[in-house]
């Protein structure tokens, strides 16, 4: 049984914003005054094997930084928009490229930027540790905190309710 009050085996779309989702809210700076961000392995992962399943894959980000769009084309991700404010804007445009209807595409945010995509898809979703904003537009709270797995949390639920999840060897091939 599905922990989301919601049929995720449907979705073929998930976009996610990068920093407080797919990289902690706390980030070290460098000398030059530029954030490090970090990035988790099992979300890495996940995104991968979705896109290995033909889920379509998105980042919607404001941040402008040196190596996301390099981080995400090793994950097979080939839909990255960066420092782009209109996020909802984007997510149409994306969501029209690949055909998809709101009720087939989640999008994950944390923060205030993030509430109208969040609104307009069929499964909005929020770290543990997001603003006050974005929990109140969320229709599934992860477990994880921001950076912390919540990529990997919706998509292995999503996969499983799909039946395309690998738990195998033959997953890393």
């Amino acid at each position: 049984m599905s922990k989301f009050n919601y049929p995720i085996e449907q979705i073929r779309g998930i976009a996610f914003d990068v920093d407080g989702v797919l990289s902690p809210t706390v980030v070290p700076l460098g000398d030059d005054g530029i954030p490090r961000r970090m990035a988790n392995l099992k979300d890495g992962y996940a995104i991968v094997q979705a896109v290995k399943q033909g889920l379509h894959i998105a980042i919607i980000t404001g941040a402008v930084a040196p190596g996301l769009a390099e981080r995400f084309a090793l994950c097979g991700v080939t839909d990255f928009y960066c420092g782009r404010l209109d996020k909802l804007d984007v997510l149409r445009e994306w969501m029209a490229k690949y055909d998809l209807q709101p009720a087939e595409v989640a999008f994950v945010g944390d923060d205030v930027p993030d509430v109208a995509p969040m609104r307009y898809v069929g499964l909005g979703v929020a770290p543990r540790d997001a603003s006050r904003d974005a929990l109140a537009a969320a229709d599934y709270v992860a477990e994880a905190c921001g950076g912390h797995g919540v990529g990997r949390e919706l998509i292995e639920e999503i996969m499983r309710a799909q039946g395309t999840w690998q738990c195998t060897d033959k997953a890393f091939g």
